[in-house]
Parts: structure tokens; C-alpha cells; sequence
């Protein structure tokens, strides 16, 4: 039996100079395409994204104009093109996204169990190289709610999304019918460096002063100076 296909579904942004590399150093181990837009980069990420996924199938779309502002826009765009090429699994990650060692060999048996539909796992969001955090703004991981990967069906269609500026959700809204949870961990490297968390602070505060698709709290709550810190152990 030929086992199914894993496209990898991606939108990069000047990642040159941050987790790109590391990001698709993992993802290639397990992923037989992908698909990425790079939504008008002034840096080398393109580049990067063709050497790191060398001798695998890439569709990479270039933005002249960048949609960042406008999430809603940029992940329709980014579910358009993954579909284009008519995967099987769709795994969604960001550039600063990582799943754990184990899930190279894991995720094998995660998509060859018939009859389900996608994967919920828990998002851990690092403020270093080797500590998450964890408090009452930021406990993603204690959930496991995130969707990040599923089964395609071509049929599931038209599709509709959470039509928001901001935090609209990676995948359209899918009548997916059987989702489990997975013990696989995923890492955010996002917050992990201080200059990266007050860029995103000032990003929140641009484009939702008014907490309209977020929580103002966990938004301040971005720059505490001694927020609860734990180990990470593989």
C-alpha cells in the first residue's frame, strides 16, 4: 500500500533570519510536498524554502503586494493553493512552528488510520530557546485544540471561513467529522526572543487597538518581565 501523502502548508514572511531553516529541516523528514506562500519578503526566504526542500515537490507562490495585514485574505489565498495540488493530509505550521522529535516517525501512523478526519495537539508557546511559557495568558498547551493537520476532501465544498482581520483560523471552517487528539507536541518559537515579542506587541497594537479579534490582556501581557517560565523536556 502506498502510504498517503503529506503536503505541507506554509506562509513565510522575512523568515531568513529566524526559524526557517530549522523549521523545514524537520518538516522535510516526514512531508512529500509543499506549498508555500511568501508573501512579499524583502529578505532570501524564498531561496531558503528552495534549498532546505531540495528533491521535494514545492509550489511556491510569491506575493508582490503583502496581504499581512489582512490575515483573512492571505489564508484563503494559502488553502487555495494547497488544495491546487490535491493533497491528501494538510499540515498546517507557521515559519516558527516545530513539532517535536518523535512525530518524524509518529505522524506515519497518525494518517493511516482510516476514518479520521484531522489531529487536535497542544501548542507550546517558548519565551527562550528551552523554556515555554505557562500562566493564565498563555496556556495553549494545556488544550489540545489546535488543528493542524487533516485529511482533504475534495467534496467538502463551498468553503467558509471566520471572516476577521486577524485570528481568523488556519483552515476554513470543514464539516470534519472525526478528529482525535494527539499526545505529538508542537513548539512556537515565536515569542522566544525578546526583540520578536515587543515586534508582535507593536504589530496587536496596530492592527487590533481595541482587542476587537483578541484579548487585551494576554496582548500586555506579552512584554512581562517575569512571567512563569518552564523547562522543555523532549
Amino acid at each position: 500500500m502506498l502510504k498517503p501523502k503529506i503536503t505541507l502548508s506554509m506562509i513565510i514572511r522575512n523568515e531568513a533570519d529566524r526559524y526557517l531553516r530549522r523549521v523545514l529541516e524537520k518538516a522535510r523528514l516526514y512531508i512529500d510536498e509543499a506549498v508555500i506562500i511568501d508573501d512579499a519578503s524583502t529578505d532570501n526566504s524564498s531561496a531558503i524554502c528552495k534549498e532546505m526542500l531540495q528533491n521535494i515537490p514545492l509550489h511556491l507562490v510569491k506575493n508582490s503586494i503583502s496581504k499581512f495585514g489582512n490575515e483573512i485574505a492571505l489564508r484563503k489565498q494559502q488553502w487555495e493553493e494547497t488544495i491546487r495540488t490535491n493533497p491528501e493530509w494538510i499540515i498546517n505550521l507557521d515559519a516558527d512552528e516545530m513539532f517535536e522529535n518523535r512525530f518524524k516517525q509518529d505522524v506515519k501512523n497518525l494518517v493511516a488510520i482510516p476514518n479520521v478526519d484531522g489531529y487536535c495537539f497542544r501548542l507550546f508557546d517558548f519565551w527562550s530557546e528551552t523554556h515555554y511559557r505557562s500562566d493564565r495568558y498563555w496556556c495553549a498547551h494545556q488544550n489540545y485544540q489546535w488543528l493542524f493537520l487533516i485529511r482533504y476532501h475534495p467534496q467538502s465544498t463551498p468553503f467558509q471561513w471566520r471572516e476577521t482581520q486577524q485570528h481568523c483560523g488556519r483552515f476554513p471552517i470543514l464539516p470534519l467529522q472525526c478528529l482525535k487528539k494527539s499526545t505529538l507536541r508542537i513548539k512556537h518559537f515565536g515569542w522566544a526572543k525578546p526583540e520578536d515579542r515587543l515586534t508582535k506587541y507593536n504589530r496587536y497594537k496596530k492592527l487590533d487597538p481595541d482587542a476587537k479579534y483578541g484579548w487585551k490582556e494576554q496582548y500586555e501581557s506579552i512584554l512581562d518581565t517575569n512571567p512563569n517560565l518552564i523547562e522543555w523536556r523532549e
